[in-house]
């Protein structure tokens, strides 16, 4: 009996390595570029099909691949899928719905550590050999009352990590969950009052044209004096003017930011990481003249909150979990 052909692009040596280990008694093959049209007479008799998100998959593609029966995508977004066509088609598409919420929450608390004890200051003097306290005063964690914007699931896991430190959570969510409220021991409060009484605001919303600057120059003013912001999830939520103009008129005590509003769209983290992420979009750029970048007071990490290996290699997991799942008769995760 033949065995399963599955084809896999745009993919990292190590990921091919992960893959092959648990991936047993099937035909894999590789390629580290997207699909092109050079591939079509390979792979024409390949059954399952796992892209990341640079490969395009149209009508036009799908009639060149009249054996596919899978896509699984090894994204959480899968706008380069044609879905009306694929279910045409009966093409099973499924996707990595979560993979970094544990991770993301975990940066987003080293942030708000390294604001409260002034780690990069005390780190920066020690380096030139000065060991001495003054100015170096943080704060204590416990007793402070966070403000989570955005109770997703990396909301959710930093309310949890919150309650650990004995804070306070408040948070603001277009949709209430009042079970999961209780449960996590939080409180919904609106957007106004979250501004006006946090110490410390942490932005886990998604972006979209409703979030676009969130947080701007007409609301910044309601942010409790002497707060501190950290951002994790989009760039964009925040208007940058209003970043500075907070920092200056002495609103914000400090600002922690692994995201920056002129950044490159970015759709998925994993994008990062890849080859094909447009060269223009290199931070480096971006950071060079950034007036943030020169605050004592002010954090910027290179959008790396997603970037452990455990979380990429929850990638692989759901992938292997969704190939498996699909030839056992049972799919999962699908879109």
């Amino acid at each position: 009996m033949s065995k399963t052909k599955i084809v896999f692009f745009e993919t990292e040596n190590w990921e091919k390595e992960y893959l092959i280990k648990n991936l047993k008694n099937l035909e894999l093959k590789f390629f580290n570029e997207p699909l092109e049209d050079k591939h079509f007479a390979v792979i024409k008799d390949y059954s399952i099909i796992s892209p990341f998100i640079y490969s395009k998959f149209t009508r036009e593609v799908f009639n060149l691949l009249p054996k596919v029966k899978l896509i699984s995508t090894r994204s959480t977004g899968f706008d380069h899928i044609d879905i009306s066509e694929a279910k045409k088609k009966k093409i099973k598409v499924c996707n990595v719905p979560y993979y970094g919420e544990n991770t993301v929450a975990e940066h987003t608390f080293a942030l708000i550590l390294a604001l409260s004890r002034k780690l990069c200051l005390s780190w920066e003097r020690s380096k030139k050999g000065d060991f001495s306290p003054e100015g170096l005063m943080g704060f204590d964690l416990k007793g402070k009352t966070l403000g989570i914007i955005g109770m997703g699931h990396i909301g959710q896991h930093v309310a949890r990590i919150a309650k650990g430190f004995e804070m306070k959570v408040i948070t603001f969510d277009v949709r209430k969950d009042l079970k999961l409220a209780k449960e996590l021991n939080f409180t919904y409060v609106s957007f106004e009052k979250l501004l006006k009484t946090a110490d410390i605001i942490s932005l886990h919303a998604p972006y979209n044209k409703e979030t676009h600057h969130l947080l701007n120059n007409k609301n910044i003013h309601l942010i409790k004096k002497g707060a501190y912001l950290i951002n994790t999830a989009r760039g964009a939520l925040i208007e940058t003017e209003a970043l500075i103009k907070a920092l200056g008129e002495k609103i914000l005590a400090g600002i922690a930011l692994d995201v920056l509003e002129e950044e490159c769209f970015i759709k998925e983290e994993r994008q990062l990481l890849s080859k094909e992420f447009p060269k223009e979009c290199d931070l480096k750029t971006v950071l060079r003249n950034h007036l943030l970048l020169q605050q004592e007071n002010v954090i910027i990490t290179p959008h790396n909150a997603f970037n452990s290996k455990e979380a990429l290699e929850r990638i692989l997991e759901t992938t292997v979990s969704n190939i498996n799942s699909f030839l056992n008769n049972k799919p999962v995760n699908l879109v």
